[in-house]
């Protein structure tokens, strides 16, 4: 009998861990950026959406550059900030966030953010939003009324030290066998230039500064 009754124990308490491994997250929202959000002391990472990085900058149509991620997270900031989210967690990523499928009310915010174009549809990791990111490119709206480096890139990008940490400081101080050169945006090789800070190598905020540290312009 003992035994039989430990068994149940047993079942009982396995049982209600899974059902608390599969519950809701509820909590108020904290908007981290465009994609990320807080619900309570939980990190979500928003499922099949993908939002500029809060650093990235796009280009309006007249050439002029614009400071997207930070926009994009303003608006959706705007749009649920502060109110209450009810999150279902499908996995957790590499980063240690578990990835949710949020609602705020009747309101799914995935569908919301990719709707007013403040966030691409993530089709690698599910189609839930594509027709969504298809109605808000159709109108231009948000995003998609200007020239944008998708996300994915720009990380990959930025991760090889070619996207300047600050965007005031863009000037890139480069060590070869040349010695120590600087390039500045527009100059034949500064797209292809990383910039490595364990090497000694450094970003500049004025041609001025690159100058006093001991670096010399490139010729072109």
């Amino acid at each position: 009998m003992l035994r039989v009754c430990s068994v149940l124990v047993l079942a009982f308490c396995f049982t209600t861990a899974a059902s608390s491994a599969h519950a809701d997250i509820v909590g108020t929202i904290r908007v981290i950026d465009a994609d990320t959000i807080d619900v309570g002391a939980t990190r979500i990472r928003l499922h099949a959406i993908d939002a500029p990085e809060i650093d990235q900058s796009c280009v309006t149509e007249q050439g002029v550059p614009f400071a997207c991620g930070q926009w994009v997270t303003a608006q959706v900031e705007a749009r649920f900030g502060g109110q209450t989210a009810r999150c279902t967690a499908r996995e957790v990523d590499r980063y240690g966030r578990v990835v949710a499928t949020c609602r705020v009310g009747d309101v799914d915010m995935g569908a919301e953010i990719v709707q007013q174009g403040w966030a691409f549809a993530y089709r690698k990791y599910g189609m839930d939003y594509d027709l969504d990111e298809k109605g808000a490119h159709v109108t231009d709206r948000g995003l998609h009324g200007f020239r944008v480096q998708s996300p994915a890139q720009f990380r990959k990008t930025r991760a090889k030290g070619r996207i300047p940490p600050d965007p005031a400081c863009r000037i890139k101080g480069n060590i070869s066998k040349s010695g120590r050169i600087f390039h500045v945006p527009g100059q034949e090789f500064y797209e292809q230039t990383g910039i490595r800070p364990e090497r000694g190598e450094h970003w500049f905020c004025s041609v001025e500064e690159a100058k006093a540290a001991g670096w010399r312009p490139a010729r072109r």
